[in-house]
């Protein structure tokens, strides 16, 4: 059978590619189908992530083993398709080079027979022209960026710190060895 996916970037404009691809080929093989028909160069790694139907990212599954172990980690390539998309499971999320963070929402949208003399995967549709850059993402609630340092916010003013001058702590360079 052949997977048919949209892969829409997540932006503001319309940008979306439709690929056919064999069910038996790997989550690796629609990483490479999705950098050719977005025109990447594929120097940079990728990871699916998977989801539910309102797009809530979970486990990753990354191109790479990256685990403290090798071969403890599953990748792209231990997955087929057909073990982790179906008619109900359909979505799944994309992100390539992660100092840009290139986004897809990647969805299942038919099972097919595969048809005679087409070579998978097979780019079907191209909509949108990418941007040179990633879209920006606000991450946080209602679309601001969250307040990274201010749980860390405290009472001390300037006048506090001087409490923390070198007179308060004690010199254990002689009675004590760091290293």
């Amino acid at each position: 059978m052949v997977y048919k996916f949209r892969a829409i970037l997540d932006a503001e404009e319309d940008i979306f590619r439709d690929i056919a691809i064999l069910e038996d080929d790997t989550l690796e093989d629609l990483h490479n189908a999705l950098i050719n028909a977005f025109g990447f160069d594929g120097l940079e790694p990728g990871s699916f992530y998977t989801c539910d139907d309102e797009w809530t990212q979970g486990e990753e599954i990354p191109l790479f083993d990256t685990g403290d172990t090798p071969g403890e980690m599953k990748t792209m390539a231990d997955y087929p398709l057909t073990s982790i998309l179906n008619r109900e499971d359909n979505k799944i999320i994309y992100v390539y080079d992660f100092l840009n963070m290139w986004t897809f929402f990647v969805e299942l949208a038919a099972i097919e027979e595969p048809e005679t003399g087409v070579s998978y995967p097979d780019l079907l549709f191209a909509h949108g022209e990418m941007p040179a850059n990633a879209p920006d993402h606000a991450f946080g609630a209602d679309g601001e960026e969250d307040d990274l340092y201010g749980e860390f916010d405290d009472d001390y003013d300037d006048e506090d710190l001087d409490m923390f001058n070198d007179d308060n702590f004690e010199d254990f360079s002689d009675d004590h060895r760091w290293n």
